[in-house]
C-alpha cells in the first residue's frame, strides 16, 4: 500500500510538473518584458503652479505623487506587509502557502474568499494584466511574478507597488492617499493613519474612511492586530492606535494658492496644445501668477462683494428644516451635508433665534452664538435701492431650522452672512511684458465657473474715456483745451428715438478744460470732444491700445464707453499707459515641462526695453533673481566695470555679451528679447498719465489717494447707465489692475453704486496689499524733452498774465502750444456763461 501511494504521489507530482511546464510554455511567450517596468511612466496628473512655485491645481483622473522607497516611513511599509504579504521578503514572488490557503477555502466553501496574491503578483496585475477573474489570468500573474522577482530587487518591487496601488477617492499610491485623506505628507502620519492606508487595497472604494467609516475602522484594526502579531509594534502602540479616532476627510491635493480661474485657463491651454495625455503624463505648468498678488486679489474681491451685498440687505435663509427636540449634533451635520462652503462662507443651522442673538450650529465647527453686532446689517432686502427698516429683533428674520451662512471675524466673533448675488472680477498685469500677476473671475469658482475676466463682455463706461482723450491729444487738443459742458441732443437716422445724454450729476459747467472734464468724468464734454474728433479718427487711435475696433460702436455713444469689452481687454489697453506707450500682449503661461524636466513651451513675450534695439539681448531674469541681485539695469553700451557705482556684474545690455568667462559674464545668462513696439507717443502717454493721476488725486478716484497715500497711482472710474456696471481701471509703473462689479443678469446695482463706490474699494484693497512696503517711484518718470510747463488761466486755458491769481501750471507738447492771439480773442466769450444755455445743442 505504501509503495502504491508513493507511486501515485510521484505520478501526481510528475503530472503537476508537466502541467506546470506546459502552462509555462503556453504563457511565457506572451509575458511582457520586465524592462518596461523599469521605465514605466506612472500616470501622474497635470499640475499647475504659480511663478513662485506654489501648487494652484491638479488635473487628472488619477491623483498620484511619487515616492522613493528610501523615503517611505518604516511603520507604513510594515503596515502594508502585515496587511498584504507578511512573507514578501521570503518568497520568490509567489507564496505557495497563501495559494494553498486560498485553494482550501475555495474547496471548503465553494466561494473565493482569499486571493493568495503577493505584493509581487499585485504589481504584475496592476502594470500588465487586466482584473478579469479567470484561471488563465492567474497563471499569467504567477509566471510574471516569478519573472519580476528574477529581474528586480525587492525594494524596487515594493516601490512600484506603493506608487501604483489604488487607494480610493482617485488616489493612486500612498503619497497621494496621505494628502487626500489627511492633507499631510506620509512622514507626518501616525500609526493609526498608516494602518488605515494599508487597509485600503482590499476594497478601496467601499472601505475607505470617507465612504464607510465603520468598515474602514474594522479593516484598520485588523491591520494593527496583524502588525502586533508580527512584532512590528508593541502592545501599548497597538492599544493606542486601535482606539484612535478617525481623522480622515477629503482634502484637496495640496493646493497652496487659491487661483482656480487661472488654473482652468492653464488646463484648457495645455490640453489644447498637447492633447489629453497632459492629464496623465505629469506635465508641469508654471503660470505667471505671483502668490502675493493672487492672495491680495482673492481677499479684495471677497471683501468688496460681501460689503456691497450687505449694503443692500438680507435676502433670507437658504433653506429650512424641521427640528425635533431630540436632535443632536450628528443630526445637524447631516442636515447641512447638502450645503457646501462657498467663498469662505460656512453653512450653519439656526438652533434658536432670540431677541438680539442667534444660537447656530456651524458645519465642521460646532455650536456658536451670533451677537447683535453680527446681525444688525441684516435689514431685509426690498430692491436694489431699498431695505426694510432697521432690525429690532433677531427672530424677525430668522427662526429655528433656518440654514444660513456665517463667517468668523478677526476678533473671533461670528457674523451672519449670505452668498453675494452680485459678481465681480479682477485682473492684474505687469505692464513691462504683459505677464498676468493675478486673476479672479468671480466670487467663487466652485459656485460659478464663468470667468468674468475673459468671458464677460460688459460696457466699460467712463473708464473708456482716457482712450478718447488720448486720441484728442494726438489730434491737436491739449489738457487746457475748452469744451462746452452744455446740454446736447444726438439725432441719428438709425435710432428710433433722440439721444439726450446727461452728466451723472445732472448739472452742467459751461466751457470746461479737458483736464477738469476727465478729472470729474463729465459726459457731455466727452461726447462733444468725440464729435469734434470724428468717430473714425478716434477709432483709428483707439486701435493702438489693442481693442478690436470692428466690435466697438461707430457713434457718439462710444465716448461714454458703450462698447462691450472684457476686463482682459481693458487690462491690455491700460498697460500701454502704464509702460510708456508700448503694446504688450497679456500672457499667463510662463513654461510647460514634462515630469522629467523636458521643456515643451516657454513664453517669449514682447518686452518694453526703451534703449534696446530690435535684436537686443537681456540678462536672464531668472538668473538675476537667483543671484539675489537688484532690479535689472539697462545699458546702451558695455556695462561699467564690476563694482563701479555699486552696480552688480550681471546686467542688461544691448550689444553682444562678452565671451563666456570674460570678467565673470557667463554667456548662458543672456538671452535674446522680443522688444515691444511703441504704439503711442511718449509725450501723449506722459500727459495722459498726468491727467489720470489727477483723477486719483482730486477726482472721482480720490478715495484711492486718501486710503493709499501714494503719488504714483493713475486711473479712471467707470459707471454705465442705471449703474449696471461699475469699474475702476488703474496702474502705476509696475502694476496694472482692473476691477469690475456687476450682476450676471445685467440688473442695476442700485443708486449711488458707481465705479467709485462699488469697484474702487476692490482696486484699493488689491493695490494696497501688493504695493505695501514698496516705495513709490517718481509718479510719471522723467518729463520728455519736448513737453513744456506753462502757467495758464483756469477759466480760459490760455497763458496767464503775471498778476493772474486764478492760474495753475499745465503741460503742453512743444509743437502744440496755446495760441496767445486766439486765446485773447476767445477769452471774453468763454469766460462768461454765454455758451451755457438750457436749450440743448443738436448734433447730427
Amino acid at each position: 500500500m505504501f509503495r502504491f501511494l508513493f507511486g501515485l504521489l510521484a505520478v501526481i507530482l510528475g503530472l503537476c510538473a508537466l502541467a506546470f511546464v506546459a502552462a509555462f510554455l503556453y504563457v511565457a511567450p506572451n509575458l511582457p518584458e520586465i524592462d518596461a517596468l523599469r521605465d514605466v511612466r506612472l500616470q501622474v496628473p497635470l499640475r499647475v503652479y504659480s511663478r513662485d512655485g506654489s501648487l494652484i491645481a491638479e488635473f487628472g483622473e488619477k491623483r498620484r505623487a511619487l515616492l522613493r522607497i528610501d523615503e517611505a516611513p518604516e511603520q507604513l511599509v510594515n503596515a502594508f506587509l502585515a496587511a498584504e504579504d507578511d512573507r514578501f521578503f521570503a518568497h520568490p514572488g509567489v507564496d505557495w502557502q497563501g495559494l494553498l490557503r486560498a485553494a482550501i477555502a475555495l474547496a471548503a466553501t465553494g466561494e473565493k474568499r482569499q486571493g493568495g496574491s503577493t505584493i509581487t503578483m499585485q504589481v504584475a496585475r496592476n502594470f500588465f494584466l487586466t482584473r478579469e477573474k479567470s484561471y488563465i489570468r492567474k497563471l499569467n500573474e504567477i509566471f510574471l511574478a516569478f519573472k519580476i522577482e528574477r529581474e528586480l530587487s525587492k525594494d524596487e518591487i515594493l516601490e512600484l507597488y506603493l506608487n501604483k496601488i489604488f487607494l480610493g477617492q482617485r488616489a493612486y499610491g500612498v503619497s497621494a492617499a496621505a494628502q487626500i485623506y489627511y492633507g499631510k505628507p506620509l512622514a507626518e502620519l501616525n500609526l493609526a493613519q498608516h494602518a488605515m492606508l494599508a487597509g485600503l487595497p482590499k476594497a478601496p472604494s467601499n472601505t475607505n474612511p470617507v465612504s464607510n467609516q465603520e468598515r474602514a475602522v474594522k479593516r484598520r484594526n485588523y491591520v494593527l492586530r496583524r502588525m502586533f502579531e508580527l512584532d512590528y509594534i508593541d502592545r501599548a502602540q497597538f492599544l493606542e492606535a486601535d482606539n484612535a479616532p478617525v481623522t480622515a476627510s477629503l482634502h484637496r491635493a495640496g493646493i497652496e494658492l487659491e487661483a482656480p480661474y487661472i488654473a482652468e485657463m492653464a488646463r484648457d491651454y495645455v490640453t489644447e496644445a498637447f492633447g489629453v495625455e497632459a492629464y496623465s503624463e505629469g506635465y508641469i505648468v508654471t503660470t505667471t501668477i505671483r502668490d502675493k498678488h493672487q492672495a491680495a486679489a482673492n481677499s479684495a474681491i471677497a471683501e468688496t462683494l460681501l460689503k456691497y451685498d450687505q449694503r443692500h440687505g438680507y435676502r433670507g435663509p437658504e433653506g429650512n428644516h424641521a427640528l425635533d427636540e431630540g436632535d443632536d449634533e450628528e443630526r445637524w451635520e447631516q442636515l447641512l451635508d447638502d450645503y457646501p462652503s462657498v467663498g469662505g462662507l460656512l453653512p450653519a443651522l439656526v438652533i434658536a433665534a432670540r431677541e438680539q442673538s442667534v444660537a447656530a450650529y456651524v458645519a465642521g465647527v460646532g455650536p456658536v452664538d451670533i451677537g447683535w453686532d453680527g446681525l444688525l446689517w441684516a435689514r431685509p432686502y426690498r430692491d436694489e435701492n431699498r431695505r426694510a427698516p432697521p432690525l429690532e429683533r433677531a427672530n424677525d428674520i430668522l427662526e429655528a431650522g433656518d440654514v444660513i451662512r456665517v463667517q468668523q471675524e478677526a476678533d473671533g466673533n461670528w457674523r451672519l452672512a449670505q452668498t453675494p448675488a452680485v459678481q465681480g472680477s479682477l485682473i492684474s498685469l505687469a505692464p513691462r511684458d504683459g505677464a498676468v500677476l493675478a486673476l479672479t473671475g468671480g466670487f467663487n469658482y466652485y459656485h460659478s465657473k464663468f470667468n468674468r475676466v475673459t468671458q464677460a463682455k460688459r460696457q466699460p463706461g467712463s473708464s473708456f474715456k482716457p482712450f478718447i482723450y488720448s486720441a484728442a491729444l494726438q489730434n491737436g487738443y491739449t489738457p487746457a483745451s475748452l469744451i462746452n459742458d452744455a446740454p446736447v441732443v444726438y439725432d441719428d437716422p438709425g435710432l428710433k428715438n433722440q439721444w439726450r445724454p446727461e452728466n451723472y450729476s445732472g448739472k452742467t459747467r459751461g466751457p470746461t478744460r479737458l483736464r477738469v472734464a476727465l478729472r470729474h468724468s463729465i459726459n457731455l464734454v466727452s461726447i462733444r470732444l468725440l464729435h469734434a474728433l470724428g468717430v473714425p479718427n478716434a477709432l483709428s487711435h483707439i486701435a493702438k491700445f489693442g481693442f478690436d475696433t470692428e466690435k466697438l460702436p461707430t457713434n457718439l455713444s462710444l465716448a461714454l464707453g458703450s462698447g462691450a469689452v472684457t476686463p482682459w481687454e481693458m487690462a491690455n489697453a491700460y498697460a500701454v499707459f502704464a509702460n510708456g506707450g508700448y503694446q504688450v500682449e497679456p500672457y499667463f503661461i510662463d513654461r510647460v515641462e514634462t515630469a522629467s524636466g523636458e521643456l515643451l513651451f516657454e513664453a517669449d513675450p514682447a518686452t518694453v526695453c526703451v534703449d534696446c534695439p530690435a535684436d537686443g539681448l537681456l540678462a536672464d531674469a531668472g538668473a538675476v533673481a537667483e543671484a539675489g541681485l537688484p532690479e535689472l539695469e539697462i545699458f546702451a553700451e558695455a556695462p561699467p566695470e564690476a563694482g563701479d557705482s555699486g552696480l552688480p556684474e550681471l546686467e542688461i545690455f544691448v550689444d553682444a555679451p562678452p565671451e563666456a568667462g570674460d570678467g565673470g559674464w557667463p554667456a548662458a545668462e543672456f538671452m535674446p528679447v522680443k522688444v515691444a513696439q511703441r504704439v503711442v507717443s511718449q509725450e501723449n502717454v506722459w500727459i495722459m498719465n498726468h491727467l489720470t493721476r489727477d483723477v486719483v488725486r482730486y477726482g472721482t478716484g480720490k478715495r484711492a489717494y486718501q486710503k493709499l497715500g501714494r503719488n504714483d497711482l493713475s486711473g479712471k472710474t467707470g459707471t454705465t447707465n442705471e449703474q449696471r456696471d461699475a469699474w475702476f481701471a488703474g496702474f502705476n509703473a509696475s502694476v496694472v489692475a482692473i476691477a469690475w462689479v456687476g450682476f450676471d443678469s445685467f440688473d442695476p446695482l442700485g443708486e449711488d453704486e458707481t465705479g467709485a463706490r462699488a469697484a474702487l474699494p476692490m482696486w484699493i484693497a488689491y493695490m494696497g496689499a501688493v504695493l505695501e512696503q514698496t516705495p513709490a517711484p517718481a509718479p510719471l518718470g522723467p518729463m520728455p524733452a519736448n513737453i513744456v510747463n506753462i502757467r495758464i488761466n483756469r477759466e480760459t486755458g490760455c497763458p496767464a498774465r503775471a498778476n493772474d491769481d486764478n492760474a495753475e501750471f499745465e503741460f503742453f507738447m512743444a509743437d502744440n502750444l496755446p495760441d496767445e492771439t486766439a486765446c485773447n480773442n476767445m477769452a471774453p466769450r468763454y469766460a462768461s456763461d454765454a455758451l451755457l444755455t438750457e436749450t440743448p445743442e443738436r448734433i447730427f
